[in-house]
């Protein structure tokens, strides 16, 4: 059965507003910073859930983008510098029927937490990680980030960075990520449906989000969010449609050999790539993500890869029951006085 005042939400759930989400903190990001859209987005989305606050997390590290679980009326938990993947892990490990959700920033959780993200990637636990990228770090004052590109003259590279950025959306593939997502703080209508769409995917879902930071590395990604200049730099990814863009839908990109070029579709789009978002095999998912570092070729928007996996927490319970019907439940007592030990006088 379903909620008579909205038919997708089960009965026996309470309907929510936007409302109900907002917390009764103040609100404390800079004027024009990308992040009170991600955050109003995701507000937004969180009554069409059809779940109770009580039963939804968020989870942070470090970072500008980390006051997030503050500003949400549901639980949540502010951690530190690059472990909102581990704490998040747990979370869900004592809790699998929580909807847990990992709000993190380029520096957070491509640094110094680098290594936590990739695990949380490959291990398939069911969490929605939301990465806020704005290629600096802005909380600390405008240092270079992971994802800086190079030659980025910053207040820690004021001669301009030497090292080559991570491509986010690169790194969760290789790490083996279920569902991979690029979004933009200026497309609300597009950021919303990428929300909900890495809700409903059973498995990590993790979604880059383009987030200016209007005080420390402005306009750093215009290029693909103004109205003037979108339409020529981006390619947004429809499940079994050609990549087509341009103000006029135009032009169109083909394989030349193993490379992408942009052609025209004046005579049709035969030749066109034809994006498969469901196919397990991840080239071209990969292919897409690489096109991010070519300055020629529109920049990708949209789901890269979404696959079904088995998650951790299931066949992590499933392990539990298996082992309990052949040995029985165990008993924490014995196993601490089992072989030698000794008494400290």
């Amino acid at each position: 059965m379903n909620n008579e005042k909205d038919p997708g939400i089960p009965s026996g759930v309470p309907t929510l507003t936007v409302k109900d989400f907002t917390s009764d903190q103040d609100v404390r990001w800079c004027p024009g910073c990308g992040d009170y859209s991600i955050l109003a987005q995701t507000r937004r989305i969180m009554p069409e859930l059809g779940i109770p606050k009580e039963n939804i997390v968020f989870i942070s590290g470090i970072g500008c983008s980390s006051r997030f679980p503050y500003y949400m009326n549901t639980y949540g938990f502010h951690t530190i510098h690059g472990r909102a993947p581990t704490i998040a892990s747990g979370v869900k490990m004592a809790n699998p029927d929580l909807s847990v959700w990992v709000i993190t920033g380029d520096g957070d959780a491509l640094s110094i937490g680098g290594n936590h993200f990739i695990h949380l990637m490959r291990r398939n636990f069911d969490i929605n990680v939301l990465l806020f990228n704005n290629q600096i770090y802005g909380l600390t004052k405008g240092q270079y980030s992971p994802t800086s590109e190079q030659g980025k003259s910053t207040k820690s590279t004021p001669f301009g960075s030497l090292e080559t950025p991570f491509n986010p959306i690169s790194l969760a593939l290789a790490a083996g990520a279920t569902y991979v997502a690029r979004s933009l703080d200026r497309d609300p209508d597009h950021l919303r449906t990428i929300i909900k769409s890495a809700f409903e995917h059973k498995g990590t879902s993790f979604i880059e989000i383009y987030q200016n930071c209007n005080v420390f590395n402005d306009e750093a990604f215009f290029l693909y969010t103004e109205k003037e200049t979108k339409a020529d730099n981006t390619v947004f990814l429809e499940h079994n449609e050609p990549l087509v863009f341009g103000k006029n839908r135009e032009k169109g990109i083909r394989l030349n050999g193993f490379q992408p070029e942009v052609t025209s579709v004046d005579n049709g789009t035969d030749d066109l790539i034809v994006h498969d978002q469901y196919t397990e095999d991840t080239t071209l998912a990969n292919f897409l993500a690489r096109m991010s570092d070519m300055s020629e070729m529109p920049r990708p928007i949209g789901i890269f890869r979404s696959v079904q996996h088995e998650c951790y927490e299931d066949m992590m319970t499933n392990q539990i029951a298996q082992v309990k019907q052949q040995k029985g439940e165990g008993d924490l007592n014995a196993i601490l006085n089992a072989g030698d030990t000794w008494v400290v006088e």
